[in-house]
Protein backbone atom coordinates (compact mmCIF):
# COMPACT_ATOMS: atom_id res chain seq x y z
CA UNK A 1 0.00 0.00 0.00
CA UNK A 2 1.23 3.19 -1.35
CA UNK A 3 0.41 7.39 -0.69
CA UNK A 4 -2.15 8.35 2.03
CA UNK A 5 -3.35 4.47 2.36
CA UNK A 6 -0.08 3.12 3.99
CA UNK A 7 -0.35 2.70 7.65
CA UNK A 8 -4.14 3.68 7.82
CA UNK A 9 -5.47 2.42 10.83
CA UNK A 10 -8.47 0.99 11.61
CA UNK A 11 -11.06 1.94 9.18
CA UNK A 12 -8.59 3.25 6.48
CA UNK A 13 -6.49 -0.14 6.68
CA UNK A 14 -9.63 -2.46 7.24
CA UNK A 15 -11.30 -0.97 3.73
CA UNK A 16 -8.19 -1.31 1.69
CA UNK A 17 -7.42 -5.53 2.82
CA UNK A 18 -10.75 -6.21 0.82
CA UNK A 19 -14.70 -6.02 -0.12
CA UNK A 20 -16.16 -8.06 2.58
CA UNK A 21 -14.83 -5.06 4.94
CA UNK A 22 -16.85 -2.20 3.02
CA UNK A 23 -20.14 -2.23 5.14
CA UNK A 24 -21.45 1.27 4.29
CA UNK A 25 -21.09 3.25 1.09
CA UNK A 26 -22.28 6.86 0.49
CA UNK A 27 -23.88 7.93 -3.14
CA UNK A 28 -23.76 11.58 -3.25
CA UNK A 29 -25.79 12.93 -6.22
CA UNK A 30 -29.09 11.03 -5.39
CA UNK A 31 -30.78 11.69 -8.55
CA UNK A 32 -31.49 9.01 -11.12
CA UNK A 33 -28.01 7.58 -11.58
CA UNK A 34 -26.59 7.99 -7.77
CA UNK A 35 -30.19 6.60 -6.94
CA UNK A 36 -30.05 3.73 -9.17
CA UNK A 37 -26.65 2.67 -8.14
CA UNK A 38 -27.61 3.07 -4.93
CA UNK A 39 -30.79 0.64 -4.92
CA UNK A 40 -27.86 -1.66 -6.57
CA UNK A 41 -25.60 -1.47 -3.86
CA UNK A 42 -28.60 -1.86 -0.75
CA UNK A 43 -29.52 -4.94 -2.76
CA UNK A 44 -26.39 -6.45 -2.39
CA UNK A 45 -25.97 -6.02 1.21
CA UNK A 46 -24.73 -2.84 1.53
CA UNK A 47 -25.46 -0.20 4.20
CA UNK A 48 -25.97 3.49 1.87
CA UNK A 49 -26.30 6.77 3.06
CA UNK A 50 -27.84 8.90 0.42
CA UNK A 51 -26.24 12.68 0.28
CA UNK A 52 -27.22 15.77 -2.36
CA UNK A 53 -27.52 19.34 -1.72
CA UNK A 54 -29.07 19.02 1.60
CA UNK A 55 -31.45 17.27 3.48
CA UNK A 56 -34.40 17.82 2.06
CA UNK A 57 -33.01 16.54 -1.42
CA UNK A 58 -31.87 13.33 0.44
CA UNK A 59 -35.43 12.14 1.79
CA UNK A 60 -37.62 12.75 -1.29
CA UNK A 61 -34.85 10.69 -2.92
CA UNK A 62 -35.32 7.90 -0.37
CA UNK A 63 -39.20 8.25 -0.85
CA UNK A 64 -39.06 8.05 -4.55
CA UNK A 65 -36.36 5.05 -3.98
CA UNK A 66 -38.91 3.26 -1.75
CA UNK A 67 -41.99 3.96 -4.00
CA UNK A 68 -40.03 3.39 -7.47
CA UNK A 69 -38.80 -0.40 -5.42
CA UNK A 70 -42.68 -1.19 -4.64
CA UNK A 71 -43.42 -0.67 -8.01
CA UNK A 72 -40.29 -2.80 -9.50
CA UNK A 73 -41.20 -5.79 -6.96
CA UNK A 74 -44.87 -5.56 -8.21
CA UNK A 75 -43.98 -5.76 -12.15
CA UNK A 76 -41.55 -8.52 -11.08
CA UNK A 77 -38.55 -6.46 -12.11
CA UNK A 78 -37.05 -6.31 -8.24
CA UNK A 79 -37.19 -9.48 -5.66
CA UNK A 80 -40.17 -9.13 -3.55
CA UNK A 81 -38.00 -8.73 -0.46
CA UNK A 82 -36.70 -5.39 -2.52
CA UNK A 83 -39.22 -2.52 -0.60
CA UNK A 84 -38.00 -3.98 2.48
CA UNK A 85 -34.24 -4.25 1.94
CA UNK A 86 -33.97 -0.64 0.87
CA UNK A 87 -36.49 1.16 3.63
CA UNK A 88 -33.91 -0.73 5.74
CA UNK A 89 -30.63 -0.04 4.44
CA UNK A 90 -31.37 3.56 2.52
CA UNK A 91 -30.34 6.52 4.89
CA UNK A 92 -31.00 9.99 4.08
CA UNK A 93 -27.86 11.98 5.36
CA UNK A 94 -27.79 15.62 6.29
CA UNK A 95 -25.27 16.60 4.60
CA UNK A 96 -23.00 15.19 1.54
CA UNK A 97 -20.07 15.68 4.33
CA UNK A 98 -22.03 13.90 6.64
CA UNK A 99 -22.67 10.77 3.93
CA UNK A 100 -18.31 10.90 2.75
CA UNK A 101 -17.75 10.99 6.46
CA UNK A 102 -19.49 7.74 7.67
CA UNK A 103 -18.63 5.84 4.93
CA UNK A 104 -16.00 3.42 3.04
CA UNK A 105 -16.62 3.64 -0.12
CA UNK A 106 -18.30 6.99 -1.68
CA UNK A 107 -19.96 6.76 -5.25
CA UNK A 108 -20.16 10.44 -6.87
CA UNK A 109 -23.03 10.70 -9.15
CA UNK A 110 -23.76 14.52 -9.32
CA UNK A 111 -24.11 16.12 -12.81
CA UNK A 112 -22.09 15.66 -15.83
CA UNK A 113 -20.18 19.11 -15.40
CA UNK A 114 -16.75 19.39 -14.49
CA UNK A 115 -17.16 22.46 -12.18
CA UNK A 116 -20.44 20.16 -10.32
CA UNK A 117 -18.06 17.24 -10.11
CA UNK A 118 -14.97 19.58 -8.97
CA UNK A 119 -16.99 20.93 -6.12
CA UNK A 120 -18.58 18.13 -4.92
CA UNK A 121 -15.24 16.04 -5.14
CA UNK A 122 -13.39 18.60 -2.97
CA UNK A 123 -16.49 18.61 -0.74
CA UNK A 124 -16.21 14.23 -0.21
CA UNK A 125 -12.40 14.32 0.31
CA UNK A 126 -12.16 16.64 2.61
CA UNK A 127 -14.41 15.01 4.62
CA UNK A 128 -13.73 11.34 4.11
CA UNK A 129 -11.31 8.78 6.09
CA UNK A 130 -7.92 9.44 4.07
CA UNK A 131 -8.63 5.55 2.96
CA UNK A 132 -12.14 5.92 1.57
CA UNK A 133 -12.65 4.76 -1.60
CA UNK A 134 -14.00 7.38 -3.74
CA UNK A 135 -15.64 6.51 -7.34
CA UNK A 136 -16.90 8.81 -9.56
CA UNK A 137 -19.83 8.17 -11.77
CA UNK A 138 -18.56 10.44 -14.94
CA UNK A 139 -19.61 9.74 -18.42
CA UNK A 140 -17.24 11.17 -20.13
CA UNK A 141 -14.79 13.68 -18.31
CA UNK A 142 -11.33 11.52 -17.91
CA UNK A 143 -10.34 10.48 -14.51
CA UNK A 144 -7.34 12.48 -14.16
CA UNK A 145 -8.74 15.40 -14.79
CA UNK A 146 -11.05 14.87 -11.70
CA UNK A 147 -8.42 13.70 -9.66
CA UNK A 148 -7.03 16.72 -9.22
CA UNK A 149 -9.60 17.76 -6.92
CA UNK A 150 -9.60 14.44 -4.68
CA UNK A 151 -7.38 14.93 -1.74
CA UNK A 152 -5.30 11.75 -1.78
CA UNK A 153 -5.96 11.03 -5.36
CA UNK A 154 -4.33 7.60 -5.46
CA UNK A 155 -8.10 6.33 -3.71
CA UNK A 156 -10.02 7.67 -6.16
CA UNK A 157 -11.02 6.18 -10.08
CA UNK A 158 -13.18 5.77 -12.32
CA UNK A 159 -16.56 3.93 -11.73
CA UNK A 160 -18.89 4.68 -14.84
CA UNK A 161 -22.47 2.79 -14.08
CA UNK A 162 -24.31 2.19 -17.46
CA UNK A 163 -28.03 4.06 -17.51
CA UNK A 164 -30.40 2.55 -16.23
CA UNK A 165 -28.24 1.31 -13.54
CA UNK A 166 -30.53 -1.79 -11.87
CA UNK A 167 -30.89 -3.44 -15.08
CA UNK A 168 -27.99 -3.09 -17.26
CA UNK A 169 -24.50 -4.80 -16.30
CA UNK A 170 -21.82 -3.42 -17.92
CA UNK A 171 -19.87 -1.43 -15.73
CA UNK A 172 -16.40 0.77 -16.74
CA UNK A 173 -13.61 1.07 -13.86
CA UNK A 174 -11.13 3.48 -14.98
CA UNK A 175 -7.93 3.80 -12.55
CA UNK A 176 -5.79 7.52 -13.58
CA UNK A 177 -2.09 7.63 -13.46
CA UNK A 178 -1.46 7.26 -9.54
CA UNK A 179 -4.65 5.08 -8.50
CA UNK A 180 -3.62 2.44 -6.39
CA UNK A 181 -3.91 -1.09 -7.49
CA UNK A 182 -5.63 -2.24 -4.24
CA UNK A 183 -8.06 0.84 -5.26
CA UNK A 184 -9.58 -0.66 -8.33
CA UNK A 185 -9.46 -4.39 -6.93
CA UNK A 186 -11.60 -3.45 -3.88
CA UNK A 187 -14.03 -1.23 -6.23
CA UNK A 188 -14.02 -3.96 -8.81
CA UNK A 189 -15.06 -6.51 -6.26
CA UNK A 190 -17.36 -4.12 -4.60
CA UNK A 191 -19.16 -3.56 -7.82
CA UNK A 192 -18.86 -7.12 -9.06
CA UNK A 193 -20.72 -8.37 -5.32
CA UNK A 194 -23.49 -6.13 -7.08
CA UNK A 195 -23.91 -8.72 -9.44
CA UNK A 196 -22.63 -5.90 -12.38
CA UNK A 197 -20.00 -7.23 -14.84
CA UNK A 198 -17.01 -5.02 -15.38
CA UNK A 199 -14.47 -4.09 -17.44
CA UNK A 200 -11.17 -2.21 -17.17
CA UNK A 201 -10.19 0.58 -19.72
CA UNK A 202 -8.22 2.80 -19.80
CA UNK A 203 -8.46 6.46 -18.77
CA UNK A 204 -9.30 8.64 -22.17
CA UNK A 205 -12.39 10.60 -22.65
CA UNK A 206 -15.46 8.71 -23.26
CA UNK A 207 -13.65 5.59 -22.22
CA UNK A 208 -14.76 2.62 -24.21
CA UNK A 209 -18.88 2.91 -24.04
CA UNK A 210 -19.61 6.23 -25.05
CA UNK A 211 -16.67 6.48 -27.07
CA UNK A 212 -18.11 3.71 -29.29
CA UNK A 213 -21.91 5.00 -28.72
CA UNK A 214 -21.51 8.92 -29.83
CA UNK A 215 -19.64 7.35 -32.66
CA UNK A 216 -22.58 5.59 -33.80
CA UNK A 217 -24.82 8.28 -32.98
CA UNK A 218 -22.82 10.61 -35.04
CA UNK A 219 -22.86 8.91 -37.90
CA UNK A 220 -26.89 7.86 -37.40
CA UNK A 221 -27.03 11.42 -37.77
CA UNK A 222 -25.32 12.26 -40.47
CA UNK A 223 -27.45 9.60 -42.59
CA UNK A 224 -30.41 11.60 -41.48
CA UNK A 225 -28.57 14.57 -42.32
CA UNK A 226 -27.97 13.31 -45.74
CA UNK A 227 -31.42 12.47 -46.41
CA UNK A 228 -30.47 8.61 -46.79
CA UNK A 229 -33.04 7.34 -44.04
CA UNK A 230 -35.33 9.18 -41.46
CA UNK A 231 -34.97 8.87 -37.61
CA UNK A 232 -37.45 5.90 -37.48
CA UNK A 233 -35.90 3.65 -40.44
CA UNK A 234 -32.62 4.20 -38.87
CA UNK A 235 -33.56 2.95 -35.47
CA UNK A 236 -35.15 0.06 -37.07
CA UNK A 237 -32.27 -0.66 -39.10
CA UNK A 238 -30.26 -0.89 -36.13
CA UNK A 239 -32.15 -2.36 -33.60
CA UNK A 240 -32.58 -5.47 -36.11
CA UNK A 241 -29.48 -6.09 -37.65
CA UNK A 242 -26.06 -5.05 -36.05
CA UNK A 243 -27.31 -3.96 -33.21
CA UNK A 244 -29.86 -7.01 -32.81
CA UNK A 245 -26.48 -9.02 -32.20
CA UNK A 246 -24.77 -6.51 -29.99
CA UNK A 247 -27.20 -7.68 -27.47
CA UNK A 248 -25.30 -10.95 -27.43
CA UNK A 249 -22.06 -9.97 -28.56
CA UNK A 250 -19.55 -7.64 -29.18
CA UNK A 251 -17.97 -6.26 -32.28
CA UNK A 252 -14.99 -8.25 -32.38
CA UNK A 253 -16.58 -11.61 -31.84
CA UNK A 254 -19.35 -10.53 -34.47
CA UNK A 255 -16.53 -9.67 -37.04
CA UNK A 256 -14.60 -12.89 -36.35
CA UNK A 257 -18.09 -14.90 -36.71
CA UNK A 258 -18.83 -12.99 -39.89
CA UNK A 259 -15.27 -13.41 -41.51
CA UNK A 260 -12.08 -10.48 -41.69
CA UNK A 261 -12.38 -10.73 -45.18
CA UNK A 262 -15.70 -10.03 -45.54
CA UNK A 263 -15.18 -6.38 -43.50
CA UNK A 264 -12.07 -5.90 -45.18
CA UNK A 265 -13.93 -6.08 -48.70
CA UNK A 266 -16.82 -4.02 -47.87
CA UNK A 267 -14.72 -1.45 -46.13
CA UNK A 268 -13.22 -1.31 -49.50
CA UNK A 269 -16.31 -0.35 -50.92
CA UNK A 270 -17.14 2.18 -48.04
CA UNK A 271 -13.83 3.79 -48.77
CA UNK A 272 -14.88 4.51 -52.24
CA UNK A 273 -18.19 6.20 -51.74
CA UNK A 274 -16.97 7.88 -48.12
CA UNK A 275 -13.61 8.25 -48.12
CA UNK A 276 -10.39 7.84 -45.69
CA UNK A 277 -12.89 7.85 -42.87
CA UNK A 278 -14.23 4.36 -44.13
CA UNK A 279 -10.58 2.70 -44.83
CA UNK A 280 -9.74 -0.42 -43.11
CA UNK A 281 -8.17 -0.28 -39.82
CA UNK A 282 -4.49 -1.18 -40.73
CA UNK A 283 -4.56 -4.09 -37.90
CA UNK A 284 -7.33 -5.37 -40.00
CA UNK A 285 -6.08 -5.87 -43.22
CA UNK A 286 -2.67 -7.36 -41.42
CA UNK A 287 -4.81 -10.21 -39.90
CA UNK A 288 -6.39 -10.92 -43.45
CA UNK A 289 -3.25 -10.79 -45.38
CA UNK A 290 -1.87 -12.91 -43.18
CA UNK A 291 -4.78 -15.77 -43.88
CA UNK A 292 -6.46 -14.96 -39.97
CA UNK A 293 -9.92 -14.33 -41.21
CA UNK A 294 -11.77 -15.15 -37.50
CA UNK A 295 -13.84 -18.62 -36.90
CA UNK A 296 -13.12 -19.74 -40.58
CA UNK A 297 -9.61 -19.88 -39.83
CA UNK A 298 -9.75 -19.84 -36.08
CA UNK A 299 -7.60 -16.83 -35.45
CA UNK A 300 -8.73 -13.25 -35.87
CA UNK A 301 -8.93 -10.62 -33.21
CA UNK A 302 -10.29 -13.07 -30.69
CA UNK A 303 -8.19 -16.64 -30.69
CA UNK A 304 -11.09 -19.53 -31.35
CA UNK A 305 -10.60 -22.52 -29.95
CA UNK A 306 -10.92 -25.04 -32.56
CA UNK A 307 -12.86 -27.63 -30.84
CA UNK A 308 -15.70 -24.48 -29.78
CA UNK A 309 -16.51 -23.69 -32.99
CA UNK A 310 -19.21 -25.80 -33.87
CA UNK A 311 -20.68 -25.26 -29.83
CA UNK A 312 -20.30 -21.35 -30.77
CA UNK A 313 -22.43 -21.43 -33.62
CA UNK A 314 -24.89 -23.46 -32.05
CA UNK A 315 -24.94 -20.68 -29.11
CA UNK A 316 -25.09 -18.11 -31.34
CA UNK A 317 -28.31 -19.10 -33.47
CA UNK A 318 -29.92 -20.45 -30.23
CA UNK A 319 -29.19 -17.18 -29.07
CA UNK A 320 -30.64 -15.25 -31.70
CA UNK A 321 -33.93 -16.92 -31.92
CA UNK A 322 -34.20 -16.97 -27.98
CA UNK A 323 -33.44 -13.05 -28.25
CA UNK A 324 -36.04 -13.13 -31.43
CA UNK A 325 -38.77 -14.77 -29.14
CA UNK A 326 -38.36 -12.03 -26.18
CA UNK A 327 -38.66 -9.12 -28.34
CA UNK A 328 -41.76 -11.17 -29.95
CA UNK A 329 -43.19 -11.18 -26.32
CA UNK A 330 -42.45 -8.14 -25.56
CA UNK A 331 -44.20 -6.49 -28.61
CA UNK A 332 -43.24 -3.06 -29.79
CA UNK A 333 -41.48 -0.39 -27.30
CA UNK A 334 -44.64 2.22 -26.59
CA UNK A 335 -44.56 5.52 -28.56
CA UNK A 336 -41.63 4.31 -31.15
CA UNK A 337 -42.96 2.92 -34.32
CA UNK A 338 -46.07 2.28 -35.68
Amino acid sequence: MTGALAGQEEKGEAVTNGISTITTVAAVGSGYMGGGIAQVLALSGKDVLLGDVDRATAVAARDRLLAQAEAFATAGLFPEHAPATLAERLTAADSIEDAAAAAQYVTEAVPESPEIKDSTLRRVSAAADPATIIGTNTSAIPIGRLAESVQHPERFLGVHWMNPAPFVPGVEIIAHDTTSPEVVDVAEALVRAAGKITARVADTPGFVANRLQFALYKEAVKVVEEGLATADQVDLVVSNSFGFRLALFGPFAIGDMAGLDVYAASYRTLAAQYGEQFEAPRSLTELVEAGNLGLKTGKGFLDIDESAKEDLVAYRDRAYQRLSALRAELGQAPGLGG
